[in-house]
């Protein structure tokens, strides 16, 4: 077991570092919501805000985490492969029983099924990578966003756009060529390459360019909780409370699980192996709550009601979540050694 690693007599004083790294959130969240239930915006200006966080501040934050790290900080193979074939099992299976047991729309189910496996990487997954790696948790988070934004992140926009255009039932090829022509305009995938070619070619950027970049990016963490808060101003939840629920449960425990699952069986099959922290770190990964921006990319297609509410009760699970996951590895020591 690596030093350092928090024993039980510790278990107290890391939850409440896990509650000082997520009440922010909460708070960034509720000043949304009051700003909004005392008149001082709109829920049309969580929209207009919401398109600035998706075209611009997000991008920025992309590009940034991407173009400022060398390449081989972020290859190591055996976590890539663990972390996406285990988020992938989940998203086929969370499709799978949206559309067919649920009888949801595909491009609802996507939406689920984004909730249940696209972790919130930078905002809540670095600083606790952060709290029990050090450097590592640089490499964490790059390895992290190679997976949500070149995997996952693509595939269930694919997914969400060719639903809400299975009316038109238009061919495949001509619905593959509309989901790739809407996915080169993204501003994020963009900003992913664009990020992962500074990196490949190891350009250094003028200081004037990554400053400007930098204060984009800055801006995206706050102004998306912010968001979301106002979103969820006269929302019923009521009705929403099976599904939420269900995402949540999805995100929290079948998401962990099925990494871990990815990480004992993959090297049974011959491929690279995930050793030391690294196991951990992919494990804790998935354990983290969905990504801050989740009820502004379900914006789009009309589903911030839904999204809103789910990271709501997933971020607040997860204080409790995570301290269990933490104990369990702790108790674990054979396992985290490799």
């Amino acid at each position: 077991m690596r030093p350092g690693w928090p024993g039980a007599e510790h278990l107290i004083a890391l939850m409440l570092d896990i509650l000082a790294i997520t009440g922010p959130i909460y708070l960034c969240i509720a000043a949304g919501y009051a700003s909004v239930r005392w008149n001082l915006f709109t829920k049309a200006d969580m929209r207009v805000f919401g398109r600035f966080v998706i075209q611009v501040a997000l991008p920025a934050l992309l590009f940034n985490a991407l173009a400022s790290r060398r390449l081989d900080e972020v290859v190591h193979t055996g976590y890539l492969l663990a972390y996406a074939a285990g988020s992938l099992v989940l998203i086929l299976g969370a499709l799978w029983f949206a559309c067919t047991v649920q009888r949801k729309g595909l491009t609802e189910s996507a939406y689920m099924a984004m909730g249940m496996t696209c972790s919130n990487s930078g905002y809540v997954g670095y600083p606790v990578m952060l709290l029990l790696f050090g450097p590592l948790s640089g490499v964490v988070l790059a390895l992290n966003l190679i997976v949500e934004n070149l995997v996952k992140l693509p595939l269930l926009f694919t997914a969400a756009d060719v639903g809400a255009h299975e009316g038109e039932r238009p061919s495949l090829r001509r619905a593959l060529t509309q989901t790739g022509a809407r996915l080169v305009r993204n501003p994020m995938i963009v900003a992913i390459f664009a990020g992962f070619l500074v990196a490949l070619l190891g350009w250094s950027l003028p200081s004037v360019i990554t400053r400007t970049v930098t204060l984009f990016s800055a801006a995206s963490s706050g102004l998306a909780l912010f968001i979301i808060g106002g979103t969820l101003v006269g929302l019923q939840v009521r009705g929403l409370r099976r599904q939420v629920s269900l995402i949540a449960v999805g995100k929290l425990l079948l998401h962990p699980l099925a990494v871990f699952g990815a990480i004992v069986l993959l090297p049974l099959l011959g491929l690279p192996a995930v050793d030391g922290d690294l196991r951990v770190a992919a494990v804790l990964s998935a354990a983290m709550p969905m990504l801050g921006i989740y009820p502004i990319l379900a914006q789009r297609h009309g589903f911030e009601g839904f999204t809103a509410a789910a990271l709501l009760a997933t971020t607040a699970a997860s204080f409790f979540s995570l301290s269990a996951i933490l104990w369990l590895m702790r108790h674990s020591a054979g396992w985290l050694t490799g």
